[in-house]
């Protein structure tokens, strides 16, 4: 018989196996639990893990063999083989979380008891927590939430596999938990202190984000474009400067390499660390402005031009540009502030930064340089600035997400030839013919533009508001803003990428998914900016909510707090809400002993035995006592053993539970009858019988 039709035992027949359905909500939470971390698992190993869970699936189901040890074995060291091969050495947070999913995923074949039930458990619970590390938004969070409910309901089904109504009974168990737990836990997340790790290790895994990179060839912006990922948010303090005001500038790229303009010199090693995410200082101040900005694995920032650094997570380094001290590994907000003082007198560059950029290949586009000399005749810099602008504007050029593929000569080919291209293009042309012309210039990289949020209350940049512009030094100016885009498309800069090319029709045309590509419907655009304004208030109040954000928050508080003061009314809170908890369940309890009309009989009972010289002894059960009472006392022994199994049946029995009303009215009134009858029936043997009380009777369920 072959291995995959032999019949084997079903789990279920084993005394300590796990029952089908409990199995089945496990294996829920896992695939709920993994869907967070679709985006950024190999494919490969994705399948593995749901080829293995439907192994044991079909192993449940008695169709298929768990394989045994040696099996197991080489299935483990084949697998971690082919992580091994696939990580290629390199081990970050993303490559150990990626390794504790092919663990969870192996677990499975050696899932068969109860005890390995609760083994696997607790480790889904750990992988919801990892989850967390990639992905915080509120979406996700309801995910890991909803998979570790599904997790609990496993766990009653579990020890209740038969309990008629166990599904619908354990949702509401776990609705009256949550109801109970969520205002203890709103407090401690309000007013426990929010301290800084001891340690962290960067979550930076070398996979690729959507966003701007420190090289820039003249096509990768355009396919940028095609992205409506978000890049960052800001709320401003006072009112949203103009759309052709937002220049967000990232980057400055002065080096020309074969065609690819990237940055002179290389970032200094830094040890590994994770950037402060908490940027928030109190309420905003007129002129300021707070961005949160989504993880770059990047240690560059975006900010206006002319801003100063208001937050200390982040520090203005030369050429006007901000940059946090490790990579942005998670979303972190920064709060910025425009330097309205004036312009500075600018002094003269100096040599050697006139070199760097003038800096141009020894050959190459022999047609934009002679292009250049033309310009540089009997005209000054701002002459020949403004000459090269006129060009763009007079002549057909044309803006484009659809450029065509350039020659080796890219910038001829570009100014003289196509005469179409996308911000990339035209910025670096434009740079080189400067350049050529002896002005030290420079490319710029960030964002221009941005939408509003729902009710205009912030503003979201996202990746296809990626641009590329030019800076230019010009003596007694200082360096100044060109921009030849604004010039050949002045909707781009004054009212979008969607604008600028709704002729075209390529805005979004690769992204069908995307709801920014159906922006002109009003319905789709009203349900966008609601979910992200939801998402958005999460960020910054509940993840972003740290150190600095707790104590501006504590310090509207009467008096003013520290951290000293918080750590006292945490403990008062904890301490407070404990006692609260015990007073409420001895309530509890004590209202269901008065309330349970089986347990006023059955104390009734207990007292009745204790008279008769037959006193309840810890843990037994009732057959066990009216065998002891039917011993001592014969009179009562028929009306002893019919009472022990009519509790029993009640407390026990799965026909009961599922009995209506009326039938337990009926089993109620036969108890009270026998109680009576053996009290009678001890009356004519001799044996006085006081009044009942419940309230000093012992109580307790006991199991036969």
């Amino acid at each position: 018989m072959s291995f995959w039709s032999r019949s084997m035992p079903e789990p279920e027949k084993q005394s300590d196996s796990l029952p089908s359905r409990a199995l089945l909500w496990l294996m829920a939470s896992f695939a709920l639990l993994l869907s967070p971390q679709i985006d950024r698992l190999p494919v490969w190993l994705v399948l593995v893990c749901v080829a293995l869970a439907s192994w044991r699936w079909l192993a449940q189901q008695g169709r298929v063999r768990l394989p045994g040890r040696w099996l197991r074995t080489g299935i483990m060291l084949a697998l971690i083989a082919v992580y091994l091969v696939r990580v290629q050495g390199s081990f970050t947070v993303d490559t150990a979380a990626s390794f504790f999913v092919l663990t969870v995923g192996l677990k499975w074949l050696e899932t068969r008891t109860a005890r390995d039930f609760y083994v696997l458990f607790y480790i889904l619970v750990y992988l919801a927590t990892v989850n967390f590390l990639f992905h915080q938004e509120i979406h996700w969070a309801l995910v890991n939430i909803g998979a570790i409910a599904l997790l609990l309901i496993g766990l009653q089904v579990l020890n209740a596999p038969d309990l008629p109504g166990g599904i619908k009974a354990g949702w509401r168990r776990l609705a009256s938990m949550l109801l109970k737990v969520l205002p203890v836990v709103v407090l401690l997340f309000i007013f426990f202190p929010r301290m800084e790790p001891l340690w962290s290790v960067p979550l930076v895994s070398g996979q690729a984000r959507s966003g701007i990179s420190d090289t820039m060839r003249p096509g990768d912006i355009s396919n940028l474009a095609q992205s409506s990922a978000r890049a960052f948010r800001v709320t401003f303090g006072g009112p949203m400067p103009a759309h052709r005001d937002r220049y967000w500038r990232g980057l400055i790229l002065d080096t020309l390499d074969n065609g690819t303009w990237r940055q002179s010199g290389y970032e200094p090693f830094r040890r590994p660390g994770r950037v402060d995410v908490d940027g928030g200082i109190g309420e905003l101040e007129p002129g300021q402005y707070d961005v949160l900005m989504e993880p770059t694995d990047q240690r560059w920032a975006f900010a206006l031009e002319n801003s100063v650094a208001v937050s200390d997570n982040v520090v203005k380094e030369s050429g006007d540009l901000f940059r946090f001290r490790r990579p942005a590994d998670s979303a972190v907000r920064y709060r910025l502030a425009l330097d309205d003082s004036g312009e500075q007198v600018s002094e003269a560059l100096a040599p050697g930064e006139a070199r760097r950029y003038l800096q141009l290949p020894a050959s190459g586009n022999p047609r934009a340089r002679e292009l250049a000399e033309q310009l540089r005749q009997s005209t000054d810099d701002m002459g020949v600035i403004r000459t090269l602008l006129n060009r763009f504007r007079e002549q057909p050029y044309f803006y484009t997400l659809r450029p065509p593929r350039m020659p080796s000569d890219g910038i001829d080919s570009l100014l003289f030839d196509e005469m179409r291209g996308f911000c990339a293009h035209y910025a670096g042309a434009t740079t080189f013919v400067l350049r050529s012309a002896g002005i030290p210039a420079r490319v710029v990289v960030g964002y221009q533009g941005g939408e509003s949020g729902a009710g205009n209350e912030y503003l979201v940049v996202r990746q296809y508001d990626a641009h590329a512009w030019v800076e230019a030094w010009v003596e007694g100016q200082g360096w100044i803003r060109i921009d030849p885009t604004a010039v050949i498309s002045p909707s781009r800069i004054e009212s979008g990428l969607r604008e600028a090319v709704a002729e075209e029709g390529s805005f979004l045309e690769n992204n069908w998914a995307s709801a920014q590509r159906y922006g002109n419907v009003a319905a789709i655009r009203w349900a966008s900016q609601q979910l992200d304004r939801i998402n958005y208030q999460w960020q910054r109040w509940v993840v972003g909510y740290q150190g600095q954000s707790q104590l501006n928050l504590m310090s509207r508080l009467p008096g003013g707090f520290g951290m000293k003061e918080l750590g006292y009314l945490t403990a008062g809170i904890v301490g407070a809400g404990l006692l609260i908890a015990g007073l409420i369940s001895a309530l509890q309890m004590r209202r269901g002993r008065s309330r349970d009309r089986y347990m006023r009989v059955l104390n009734g009972w207990y007292q009745l035995c204790g008279r008769a010289g037959v006193p309840v002894r810890s843990g037994e059960t009732p057959a066990a006592l009216a065998s002891r009472l039917a011993t001592a006392e014969p009179a009562v022994s028929d009306s002893a053993r019919l009472f022990a199994r009519m509790v029993n049946s009640h407390y026990y029995s799965a026909a009961s539970a599922a009995g209506s009303n009326r039938a337990t009215d009926d089993e109620l009134k036969r108890l009270r009858r026998l109680l009576s009858t053996m009290k009678r029936q001890l009356r004519r043997a001799g044996k006085p019988q006081p009044r009942i009380s419940s309230s000093n009777a012992q109580s307790g369920k006991h199991s036969d």
